[in-house]
């Protein structure tokens, strides 16, 4: 079984910057990008065009806040309120350094929160720990798909 990755991300520069940065680290995990909320919840639920996909849920999501058509947040709190979701662990992965971001990620349940840094080496590093912990040592419960 392949530990997918789901990557949340809008700003296409910080698509290909967080892509480069998980080669870089050496995870070469499949990684499947919705480019705003509404897309990623067709990808989690199976629904729009996701319809008929493999209903395999990723190992981890990676989560933008500031998103198009259904913000980050709401992404959050639609895949805790659903069985087939709450476990997934999520990362949220945002330029954002306002506090009530931070504290409403961790309301809704998010496990993690990283401020992406500016810095491309310090930006490899943090992916390189981000997935070391989250696809390697991290023991997930199994969920019923």
């Amino acid at each position: 079984m392949e530990k997918t990755i789901l990557l949340v991300e809008d700003n296409p520069d910080h698509e290909a910057l967080t892509l480069r940065a998980l080669k870089k680290a050496g995870l070469a995990n499949p990684v499947v990008v919705a480019r705003d909320g509404a897309e990623a919840l067709d990808y989690l639920f199976c629904t729009g065009a996701y319809v008929g996909r493999n209903t395999e849920m990723p190992q981890t999501v990676l989560l933008d806040l500031k998103l198009p058509k259904v913000d980050g947040l709401e992404v959050l709190q639609r895949m805790r309120a659903d069985d087939r979701t709450r476990l997934i662990p999520v990362v949220v992965l945002t330029s954002s350094d306002e506090e009530k971001d931070l504290v409403s990620s961790y309301k809704y349940g998010a496990n993690s929160y990283i401020r992406k840094p500016v810095d491309f080496v310090q930006f490899v590093e943090a992916t390189r720990q981000l997935g070391l912990y989250w696809l390697v040592l991290n023991e997930p419960p199994k969920l019923n798909n």
